[in-house]
């Protein structure tokens, strides 16, 4: 089955409606597809704060796909390649907190994160010998944070 476009005009119309003057540039994912937002507009009034509106446009897109056909494959949104300069900046802190951890053998807290990025500090660090990492609820949040725990050997 060839991808259709789909994604790229459902995000794009929302766009519209929303008021953004914005094309979409889409890319096949080996689990999906990545849809990069490119605007004149301020950027970050789709990204949000911590990423949230970023989020919520990626969770109505998909719900949208998803209403139309229940097997489509799910989509990353991303404006102006925020995730992955984003991603890059998390990988880089999940291997210092692994590195702290096995220096001190103490746990280490990472700032609470939104599911998207908690699995991207999983994936860094589950090859990373000695540290375990487990993600904990943050009380009053929707978030969790991850700690990175230094395994005895």
């Amino acid at each position: 089955m060839t991808m259709s476009s789909k994604p790229k005009s459902i995000l794009e119309d929302m766009l519209n409606h929303l008021g953004f003057d914005a094309s979409v540039e889409e890319t096949a994912l080996d689990s999906g597809s990545l849809l990069n937002v490119k605007t004149e507009d301020d950027p970050g009034r789709l990204i949000g704060r911590q990423g949230r509106t970023l989020s919520d446009l990626q969770y109505l897109t998909n719900r949208l796909l998803i209403v139309q056909d229940d097997e489509a494959p799910k989509v990353t949104v991303d404006v102006g390649n925020y995730r992955t300069e984003n991603r890059e900046g998390l990988i880089k802190k999940a291997k210092e907190a692994a590195e702290k951890a096995r220096r001190w053998g103490e746990v280490v807290e990472m700032e609470p994160l939104n599911a998207f990025d908690r699995r991207v500090v999983h994936q860094a660090l589950k090859e990373v010998e000695d540290v375990t990492t487990e993600s904990i609820e943050v009380e009053d949040t929707n978030k969790k944070m991850i700690l990175v725990r230094p395994t005895v050997s």
